[in-house]
């Protein structure tokens, strides 16, 4: 009989989907999701995926900054306002268990934000998280200021749900239906318009490549 050696299960599930998930489908995947780690039978999730355009409204959307409802407008109990989603935006669902990693929410926001800065550094872009301003800012090719990335998280039973969105090549024209996070008074950019054309599967292997970087930030909060 050979000698085996049984090779232990990666904590962490990492899923890549290749065609577009409908925000609904994932709504609903995400919460049965979350309610399995909450109890311990499932484990923790890094989903990387698009959708159909829709729009979402937060928890603190106010209907005036709906302005064009021309895709679904889908409301959710992440935190912010009205985001929108679409082909060519890059989201990053990210469940975790902050019950043994901290439990600290603030903590997990700025390891995102620090994740996908870190990210968009590796293909030539500087970005930054801005302290009043919901989201991750660049300069467009303008020079302005201008909006890449957009965060938004929900927090039960101490496991995360929702996460990151990435600008890599959408139709930036969808944006003018919604004010973006609440904010006017900046505008939307992408990888694209800044002349960096990138494939999900690029930027879905470099995040994961800065993977361990965001572990061990939330790692280094955890409970002794």
């Amino acid at each position: 009989m050979e000698n085996s050696t049984e090779v232990p299960e990666d904590p962490i599930e990492w899923r890549r989907e290749p065609s577009l998930v409908a925000y609904t489908e994932a709504a609903r995947e995400m919460e049965q999701r979350n309610a399995a780690i909450a109890a311990g039978t499932a484990r923790e999730l890094v989903w990387l995926l698009e959708h159909p355009p829709v729009y979402t409204a937060g928890t603190s959307a106010p209907a005036g900054e709906l302005l064009d409802p021309r895709f679904d407008v889908v409301q959710t109990g992440r935190g912010g306002r009205y985001t929108y989603h679409g082909p060519g935006q890059r989201i990053g669902y990210v469940l975790l268990d902050l019950a043994t990693r901290g439990r600290d929410v603030r903590a997990f926001v700025h390891a995102l934000e620090g994740w996908v800065i870190a990210t968009l550094a590796d293909f030539g872009v500087e970005s930054w998280a801005v302290p009043d301003r919901i989201g991750i800012w660049t300069r467009d090719i303008d020079g302005s200021e201008a909006k890449i990335g957009a965060i938004g998280v929900r927090v039960r039973k101490w496991v995360t749900m929702h996460g990151f969105a990435v600008n890599l090549d959408p139709d930036l024209s969808h944006f003018s239906g919604i004010v973006p996070c609440g904010i006017s008074d900046f505008g939307v950019t992408s990888l694209a318009r800044l002349g960096i054309a990138l494939a999900p599967g690029e930027w879905d292997e470099a995040l994961q490549r800065r993977a361990a970087s965001f572990f061990a930030a939330l790692q280094s909060r955890s409970p002794e």
